[in-house]
């Protein structure tokens, strides 16, 4: 598996080089694209690739071109941050949202990576997901530039692609289900191991730990309804009951996206998450 870089981590390979000009929203209202704290950059050594995003259209083809003429002054040598820009996003400047933005154009060099790692890092939401088979490695991907810190878990050690990105830690577990206890409070969980037997195991656990903790804000689990009406019946021998039960969504993913290709699935439930929670620090 590839590593894919998140913006931020473009953003400071490109400082280290040189550089950046780096365009931020400091303050919207109204109907805009993006919401404050949405940020671009433009490199000085690589000028026609764009890091991150302002929301695109004519606001950002602008945002770009001034960004360009900020780094040659930098170049000249003025390195003070430009005046605040005020954008209205009428028709004079092709766009119809009908909102305002403030743009700050930054010129930043090496010196200011640990200033923007620190302002910059995005506010991750903490996933632990059981199962390194084909739709967790799609989940990865899919995840990857999304605000989730991820735990990823699987009795097989070997399982683990080698690049991965810094947002994922790998932990081996055998049993898979002893990790459990080793999930961050205030984490959700998914559930996709490649035994169904080691998916009930997690699931006891998880529950277990739902009764004695309550800080699993959202369990999921793959497979059809078939699969969890069979869960439900060999926990419910375990002492389990529907109180325990209202913990766990099973099918996972946005109800009505047709396809069981493992990309398709994982686009699915990566939008179920964003649904259900918003990222906290």
């Amino acid at each position: 598996m590839r590593r894919v870089l998140t913006p931020l981590e473009q953003l400071l390979a490109a400082l280290a080089r040189g550089p950046v000009c780096l365009v931020t929203v400091e303050r919207a209202q109204g109907s805009t694209p993006r919401e404050e704290g949405a940020w671009m950059a433009i490199a000085q050594d690589a000028p026609e690739v764009l890091i991150g995003s302002i929301g695109g259209g004519h606001l950002e083809w602008q945002a770009m071109h001034e960004a360009h003429e900020r780094l040659q002054t930098c170049a000249a040598g003025a390195t003070e941050p430009a005046p605040v820009t005020r954008k209205a996003l009428g028709p004079s400047l092709g766009q119809c949202c009908g909102g305002v933005v403030f743009l700050r154009y930054e010129c930043l060099g090496p010196q200011h990576a640990a200033l923007v790692r620190e302002r910059l890092a995005p506010r991750l939401r903490r996933l632990t997901l059981f199962g390194g088979g084909h739709v967790g490695k799609a989940l990865v991907r899919v995840l990857a530039p999304l605000p989730f810190a991820l735990q990823w878990v699987d009795s097989r050690d070997e399982i683990f692609p080698e690049q991965l990105g810094s947002k994922v830690e790998c932990e081996y577990s055998d049993p898979v289900q002893a990790a459990v206890a080793d999930i961050v409070p205030g984490a959700m969980v998914l559930i996709m191991s490649f035994s169904h037997a080691e998916d009930l195991e997690i699931v006891d656990a998880c529950l277990a730990r739902q009764r004695a903790c309550r800080d699993l804000p959202f369990i999921g689990l793959i497979g059809s309804k078939t699969k969890w009406a069979t869960f439900r019946h060999r926990l419910e021998a375990r002492g389990y009951g529907e109180e325990d039960f209202a913990h766990i969504t099973c099918p996972i993913g946005v109800p009505g996206i047709e396809g069981k290709d493992p990309e398709v699935i994982a686009v699915a439930v990566a939008a179920q998450l964003l649904m259900r929670v918003s990222p906290v620090a």
